[in-house]
């Protein structure tokens, strides 16, 4: 699974980095950024309930 967060979108509220601290930071810029790519699988579920809490819709899971 690969991620991303579209920046036009992201409000930066945090959701994400607080389910998946190990794929998603705010700590370098205004919106969120992925940190790892792929996403492993031990994250995967976390990722999703990411993309389904975020309230800007700004996640994107990109299938292979």
């Amino acid at each position: 699974m690969r991620v991303i967060v579209d920046e036009d979108l992201c409000l930066g509220c945090g959701i994400c980095e607080g389910l998946a601290p190990e794929v998603f930071s705010l700590a370098n810029e205004p919106f969120a950024e992925v940190l790892v790519d792929p996403v492993p699988e031990e994250y995967e579920e976390a990722v999703i309930q990411s993309v389904e809490e975020c309230p800007e819709e700004a996640i994107i899971i990109v299938e292979e």
